[in-house]
């Protein structure tokens, strides 16, 4: 639970992997533990870095073999393009309103040829706030996913509070948590 303003929220933070080159899969999945937080009276789910699309520990889409190419061409294919992709936002939309809690999603995006690792935002009613690119992609990541910029670091007007995201190794850079709290952010 954290503290914003003068309410106590529950959250969830989830810890679960996607299921790789299965969005639709996923996102089964994702109804699963929605319908569990919601019995928690949880008003904030927080899904993982990557979890739409997959983090791709593991996989070496630098191997120019037929192998490796077919496995960048999947991986590519499984990105949401936003807003293209209605079915999956659609699907969001309706489970944060179906369950009434202020949805935070990671996911990768898919811009023409370039990927990103994203946050997509939604609120209770079931609307789409915004999202957030990763700003700095760490390590091999490099190698897969573009690099956002700061046009995409917003922070949101919720019941609770200001919301907003910074994911994971943006943690450790100082000027964009200060950007963050300049911006009066609660939960980030």
């Amino acid at each position: 639970m954290f503290s914003a303003m003068s309410a106590t929220v529950t959250a969830t933070v989830v810890q679960a992997s996607s299921v790789f080159y299965g969005a639709s899969a996923t996102l089964d999945k994702a109804e699963i533990i929605l319908k569990d937080a919601a019995e928690l009276e949880s008003q904030l789910v927080v899904f993982p870095e990557a979890f739409i699309g997959g983090y791709p520990r593991g996989y070496n889409f630098t191997d120019q073999s037929p192998r490796g190419k077919e496995s960048f061409r999947k991986y590519h294919a499984s990105a949401i393009n936003v807003p293209v992709d209605l079915k999956l936002i659609d699907w969001q939309l309706a489970m944060a309103a179906k369950y009434k809690v202020y949805l935070v999603t990671g996911a990768i995006e898919r811009e023409g040829y370039k990927l990103y690792c994203f946050v997509l935002f939604f609120d209770t009613e079931g609307n789409y706030l915004g999202k957030h690119r990763k700003i700095m992609p760490t390590y091999s990541e490099r190698l897969i996913w573009g690099f956002g910029d700061c046009s995409t670091t917003p922070v949101y007007d919720t019941a609770y509070g200001k919301l907003g995201s910074v994911i994971c190794w943006e943690n450790r850079m100082p000027l964009l948590r200060t950007s963050m709290y300049a911006k009066g952010i609660h939960g980030l």
